[in-house]
């Protein structure tokens, strides 16, 4: 699983609670977020560097793309194919659970700058059902007060009032928080929107996808008990630990310092810590992981 940085410990958390028995390997790509404003050739190209490190290094059964803005960024892009793995998006579950909750079909998206201007978020809801009359809007800035745990702040709440203005004069009954950060400021939204709005998140929906999708291969871990879960960062680790432990809701334990070489390279851990060996090639050869 990987994120920009904390967002997606939202969608963490929902996969530890649903199946707390599978391994979990998390990459918060700090040291170069936010990805929100960034061009999405170039988060494309960071996403598929972590879902390739991902596979090498650790033998991974499954990607989960914690990031709205990363998942835009590789929709329908043929590479994802090559990593020889299922991998699973938050836009579609999201946008399921959006469809369910809404009573009067008016609904709304907020999102980073780059998943709202994808389109991603239009092309499925509308692909999904075409009565829907949804309103997007991008919240730049919410991802930055996350990242610096100012979820409650004066500042925060006038920039809320500023940017989902539009969204309450169409007059939405059901807001999805299109990025994975917007659930730690879902108060803050929600007092904003008023009690008439419901707001939907899509990691719960993501991590019953997950399920679902492990149990129709057959790759869901046949044990009980806790999975072993390792957290990387390629930004600084002692903050990432903090504000993930606050975020996640329980101990991270050690995070683990990741650099990235250069786009096209592999990953250089300065700190070790990887979930299986070495894999079985054909005719019984191991390969590295």
């Amino acid at each position: 699983m990987f994120d920009s940085g904390f967002g997606g410990l939202s969608v963490a958390r929902a996969v530890i609670d649903l199946a707390p028995h599978e391994d979990l390997v998390y990459v918060g790509d700090t040291g170069r977020y936010p990805y929100g404003p960034r061009p999405l050739a170039q988060v494309r190209e960071y996403s598929l560097q972590i879902a390739r490190w991902l596979v090498m290094e650790h033998d991974v059964k499954m990607i989960v793309i914690a990031c709205n803005t990363a998942a835009a960024a590789l929709e329908n892009d043929p590479s994802v194919g090559s990593l020889g793995v299922p991998v699973i998006g938050v836009i579609e579950p999201g946008s399921r659970s959006l469809q369910r909750a809404t009573a009067t079909g008016r609904v709304g998206v907020i999102g980073t700058i780059g998943t709202i201007a994808s389109g991603a978020y239009q092309k499925v809801i509308g692909e999904m059902d075409p009565s829907l009359m949804l309103s997007c809007a991008a919240c730049p800035g919410f991802v930055e007060f996350v990242e610096r745990g100012e979820m409650r702040s004066e500042q925060v709440t006038v920039l809320a009032e500023r940017l989902l203005a539009p969204l309450k004069e169409e007059k939405i009954d059901a807001l999805l928080l299109g990025c994975t950060h917007y659930p730690f400021l879902a108060r803050t939204i929600s007092e904003v929107m008023g009690r008439d709005v419901t707001l939907v998140s899509s990691a719960d929906e993501t991590a019953f996808e997950i399920r679902r999708v492990l149990d129709g291969d057959g790759a869901a871990a046949g044990r009980t008990g806790q999975g072993r879960r390792l957290f990387f960062s390629s930004g600084d680790t002692d903050w990432f630990r903090g504000e993930g432990t606050m975020l996640l809701g329980e101990d991270l334990g050690p995070v683990h310092a990741i650099e990235w070489d250069n786009l096209s390279g592999s990953g250089n851990l300065r700190t070790p810590g990887k979930l299986g060996g070495p894999r079985k090639a054909a005719g019984g050869k191991e390969t590295p992981c």
